[in-house]
């Protein structure tokens, strides 16, 4: 063991700069993982990030007011209060949408505890204020507040939203919006920024939204029927459930209306989370395998560049197992020194790094999963560099001591007859040769070329999610949601139905009006609920996006999700019973549509079916499809000003809203997989010109030029990218597509969502990894070919 380590040490002092470079490709490789990973965890844990950045509350009390909120500091496991602030119930009003709203009454500097991070705009200013919006037994800030309510400052008439309602209102900062206070009079607000909070999210359908404003702004709105909110943040989550008892019996249960806890506002983010967390998982596995690839591929190829090294070792007297010992230490201990680099510079240095990447870097520390993939990333990556060097380091020990003995075998295959053909042709001999070193042995062939493939293989894949969420950006219709805009009026009569229909037309840009309706129904057996939608006519059909069998055309026929054929067991072509409003609903399934709503657990059908059941049905909304082009918020507002006011306009949501983090996180993992297929490419290069130097001294002897043998070696690592590059983008293709579409089939929307990349932008990768090759090759070919061969043993091994 003590001349194996002595060999080993005496081996690193020889080769510095091979040694080098392994470590540094070992920690490059381990340090983009690891932002990688901390890109993942930032984006597929949105709720948890904000909660942390903002110091959330564990837990919200919304109570009457007169209660007294001072006690709830002196319960035991409560760590700190956010508030008590002062809350009226409100209607928010903008471009023909209406959102109830719950105004809070703050401070000029947001809170320590339960802060909102203001993401667009700014947060409530006003003259002469230093409260701080929150405290332990009233408002901080209130008389302040009250002073700028009343006045002229740049606080008066401001309100911070919070980013759902935004979204749902089409509100930016800047914009005035019309609220409506208990009492009904109207109050022009200016929006003065959003804000992210780490409390449930405002949906159509379900509880109020949150909105803050000054205290004076709030007494305006508000003069008299105001409740108040409290956030608790806990010493330990896991009492959240003891806490909010002893929190009710301390303010007195007829005192609380309202209690919303962590677990409640996570839940409602976790279906977000885990699609993004499985698509996240996959290139992930697929970016370290790739990785580990790569450092195998450096420490394999600094193994065979060692052959007469060991033949001298086995003249010596080194036994096989020692000389696979001897590499095996030596490189598993750069593996090591590289993993630890690359992982320390993350861990202190990560938190510098400029924009996106930095701040996920910074709290990825406090989110779900830091710790196992701080120590699961190094070790998985170590171990299967182990496994590969534990195979090179096997080869070495079975390298023969006699060196001759190689000299007389072929280095390569004969000629073909089409290569001899082509030079007879005259065709540069630099691309006859090339084209014989890039593919040699089918064998030989087949290893560089998949290694290299894969790296390219997983950047398509990459590249098709993104085409993905473009699509449903750029092309709704597509993916399911062919309406912008949702109308929802008093329920109309018959009469007035088609008046409403005629005002909705006539509107510019409106390209048609389907009215609808929407009800819950049981499945058979009563075990579940879904989502029943007569939506369009028999005469002016929905046009909604069939993916698998036919679109509507005869009563009793209706189109569902996959989410629902899965719910049901059923398939294309079934006959579907549920119970509306107990009676029976039976309806022919003649098509698959794509889903996005209600996790594709929805059946549609045309409203006219419905009206056999029911004669008396009205529609509920009317799906308003647009013109290309058209900007819905322009058409809202064009709505809310032809029908006075009087309806209810709302946008369409967009499931890509939710995944808009991940567009950062696709474009770094190309960055991480561009490095790790540039760490593949240079190892696959300086192998190919050092196994070839007996080759180069021949053909020098022939008589090429260093030319001709610099532009055969830039040839020959062009072809091997563009034979990788063809493969990987052809399989990642058809891999891409696949994942995408098992995503969208397990998140209930439905296959046939995936998006294939624009052919120029195909096109743009597999001439930029031959480009990348050129250029990568440019050096060692000019060093090879400016050297002077000499046929000795360094050369015959």
């Amino acid at each position: 063991m003590r001349a194996t380590l002595r060999w080993a040490h005496a081996d690193f002092r020889a080769h510095r700069g091979e040694a080098l470079f392994v470590v540094l490709a070992s920690a490059g490789i381990i340090a983009s993982l690891l932002l990688a990973g901390a890109l993942f965890s930032y984006a597929a844990n949105p709720w948890q990030r904000v909660f942390n950045q903002s110091h959330g509350a564990h837990i919200w009390l919304h109570t009457r007011a007169g209660a007294d909120m001072a006690a709830l500091s002196r319960v035991e496991g409560v760590a700190a209060l956010s508030g008590p602030y002062r809350t009226a119930a409100t209607t928010v009003e903008s471009r023909g949408a209406r959102v109830g709203v719950t105004l809070r009454a703050a401070g000029t500097a947001p809170p320590e505890t339960g802060r909102p991070l203001v993401t667009a705009g700014s947060w409530l200013t006003g003259p002469d204020e230093s409260g701080s919006g929150s405290g332990s037994g009233t408002d901080a800030g209130t008389d302040a507040g009250a002073r700028a309510g009343t006045g002229t400052g740049t606080g008066t008439g401001a309100v911070v939203l919070e980013a759902s309602v935004a979204r749902a209102l089409w509100a930016e900062p800047g914009d005035t919006i019309r609220v409506t206070g208990p009492d009904g009079a109207p109050h022009a607000l200016r929006v003065s920024g959003i804000a992210e909070v780490a409390e449930p999210r405002y949906h159509p359908g379900g509880g109020p939204g949150i909105g803050w404003v000054l205290s004076g702004t709030l007494g305006e709105i508000a003069p008299t029927e105001t409740g108040q909110s409290v956030g608790l943040r806990l010493a330990d989550p896991d009492d959240t459930d003891f806490i909010v008892q002893r929190a009710v019996t301390v303010l007195g249960a007829d005192r609380v209306a309202q209690v919303t806890n962590w677990q409640q506002a996570r839940a409602e983010a976790g279906g977000d989370d885990r699609l993004l967390g499985q698509m996240f998982a996959v290139f992930g596995l697929g970016a370290l395998l790739a990785a580990a690839l790569a450092a195998a591929g450096a420490i394999g190829a600094r193994v065979r560049g060692q052959l007469r090294d060991i033949a001298v070792l086995k003249a010596i007297g080194f036994t096989p197992g020692q000389v696979t010992r001897g590499f095996l230490v030596q490189h598993l201990a750069f593996a090591l020194l590289g993993v630890a680099l690359g992982t320390a510079a993350i861990a202190l240095l990560g938190s510098r790094i400029p924009g996106r990447i930095g701040e996920a870097a910074a709290v990825w520390q406090d989110l779900p999963g830091h710790t196992v993939l701080m120590i699961g990333v190094p070790c998985g990556a170590v171990l299967l560099i182990a496994a590969a060097t534990g195979l090179s380091a096997w080869r070495a020990g079975r390298v023969p001591p006699v060196p001759v003995a190689r000299a007389a075998l072929p280095s390569a295959a004969p000629m073909t007859a089409l290569g001899r053909r082509a030079l007879g042709v005259r065709v540069p001999p630099a691309l006859v040769l090339g084209w014989r070193a890039a593919f040699p042995r089918r064998g030989r062939t087949l290893v560089p070329v998949a290694r290299l493939a894969l790296p390219l293989l997983l950047i398509t894949v990459a590249l098709v999610a993104w085409s993905t969420l473009d699509q449903f950006r750029s092309r709704p219709a597509q993916v399911g949601l062919p309406a912008a805009l949702t109308v929802r009026a008093a329920q109309p009569a018959a009469s007035a139905e088609a008046e409403l229909e005629r005002t909705l037309a006539a509107v510019p840009d409106v390209e048609a009006v389907h009215p609808g309706a929407e009800m819950a129904a049981l499945v058979p057996g009563q075990t579940g609920t879904i989502t029943l939608r007569g939506l369009g006519t028999a005469r002016d059909p929905y046009p909604s996006k069939v993916v698998e069998g036919r679109a509507v055309r005869g009563p009793d026929e209706a189109v569902a999700g996959q989410g629902l054929l899965d719910l049901l067991g059923v398939r294309v072509g079934a006959w579907v019973r549920m119970t509306v409003e107990g009676r029976p609903q039976i309806l022919h399934v003649v098509g698959r549509t794509i889903e996005p709503e209600s996790g594709g657990r929805v059946i549609t059908t045309t409203l006219d079916a419905l009206r056999e059941r029911n004669p008396e049905l009205r529609p509920d909304f009317h799906a308003l499809v647009l013109r290309a082009g058209a900007d819905p918020r322009a058409v809202g507002a064009a709505l809310a000003g032809t029908a006075s006011g009087t309806l209810e306009v709302r946008e369409t949501p967009n499931p890509v809203d939710r995944l808009e983090p991940a567009r950062a996180v696709i474009a770094a993992l190309i960055a991480v997989l561009a490095l790790i297929g540039l760490i593949e490419l240079l190892t696959l290069i300086s192998t190919g010109v050092r196994d070839r130097g007996r080759d180069l001294l021949a053909l020098k002897a022939i008589g090429l030029t260093p030319r001709q043998i610099g532009s055969m070696i830039v040839t020959a690592a062009g072809l091997t990218a563009l034979a990788s590059a063809v493969a990987g983008t052809a399989l990642g293709l058809l891999s891409g597509r696949w994942l995408v579409d098992t995503q969208g089939a397990s998140s209930g929307i439905g296959a046939g969502i995936a998006q294939l990349p624009a052919l120029p932008l195909l096109l743009t990768v597999i001439v930029g990894s031959v480009l990348g090759a050129v250029a990568a090759a440019a050096l060692p070919a000019a060093r090879a070919a400016r050297r002077r061969l000499a046929d000795s043993l360094s050369e015959t091994l």
